[in-house]
């Protein structure tokens, strides 16, 4: 009923989703950062999420733990999972898993590794796909290469009975808001054009919650610019920071704020906001 692929780079671990399943990312990917990634569908077993983490936790490889799970499961042959850690990775698609159903696996040196994984599939194709968007992308950020490879399974087909849910999911460790350890957590519950709605998204993630990048001096004729527009929003602090730090809290750009300069997404985004 899905595909999906579980990678990691460095500390780095990830799982892109998607299906003609509601709400797929409720149910398919987890990830620890610094520990590994797991993807459990094909009338998935939820409890394999918490429990291949916590055996990768305590120092089992991904074909180990993997193992461990499926051995314990009656109904492992109706499963299909992937499981990247810190050192290897697997994948495993039970006899009964509705055809096209299949998985490869690969990595690393130092091109990180991956499991990719897909049933009710239009056929081989899917998987073929994005294995081959993964390899060809290595100096992506984690999180657009998972990115690049389900957009290519999708492309290649995907799921037979069509398109609903899609779910991206990345961690590492001290990234993301706060240094709460995420990075992307964006899930599209029900459209037929799921896994490409996740695109949009993942811009927006990088624009709210990435660091500062592409930065200017406030000084000169660009403080005045940036002065003018933020005072005809109405704020019209005497000092440009102030006023700056106040309208990026409101439209929630605070994580790439700088003192003494601006980021560039953020004064294209004050530019727009105030007629180009």
């Amino acid at each position: 009923m899905t595909f999906s692929i579980v990678a990691g780079q460095g500390t780095a671990y990830g799982v892109a989703v998607a299906s003609k399943f509601l709400a797929v990312g409720a149910v398919v990917p987890a990830a620890t950062p610094g520990v590994g990634a797991v993807a459990t569908q094909s009338f998935a077993k939820v409890s394999y999420k918490a429990d291949s983490l916590a055996l990768l936790r305590a120092g089992a490889e991904a074909p180990d733990a993997l193992a461990r799970l499926t051995a314990a499961d009656s109904l492992r042959e109706t499963r299909q999972v992937g499981i990247v850690g810190a050192h290897s990775q697997s994948t495993f698609t039970g006899a009964e898993c509705l055809p096209w159903a299949g998985g490869v696996c690969g990595g690393d040196d130092t091109g990180g590794r991956y499991a990719i994984q897909g049933n009710v599939l239009t056929g081989p194709e899917v998987v073929a796909a994005m294995e081959d968007a993964w390899t060809a992308n290595p100096g992506m950020p984690l999180a657009r290469r998972l990115l690049a490879a389900l957009l290519a399974g999708d492309d290649a087909g995907g799921d037979r009975r069509g398109r609903q849910g899609a779910a991206l999911y990345v961690v590492d460790v001290g990234a993301g808001y706060d240094e709460c350890g995420v990075v992307v957590d964006l899930r599209v519950d029900d459209s037929p054009t799921a896994a490409h709605d996740l695109a949009r998204l993942l811009d927006l993630n990088d624009l709210y919650f990435g660091g500062p990048e592409d930065l200017s001096p406030l000084e000169g004729a660009l403080a005045d610019e940036v002065r003018g527009r933020l005072a005809s929003l109405g704020y019209r602090h005497t000092e440009v920071d102030e006023a700056l730090a106040e309208w990026a809290g409101v439209e929630n750009y605070e994580m790439r704020l700088l003192s003494g300069q601006i980021d560039g997404k953020v004064l294209a985004a004050l530019r727009a906001a105030t007629g180009g």
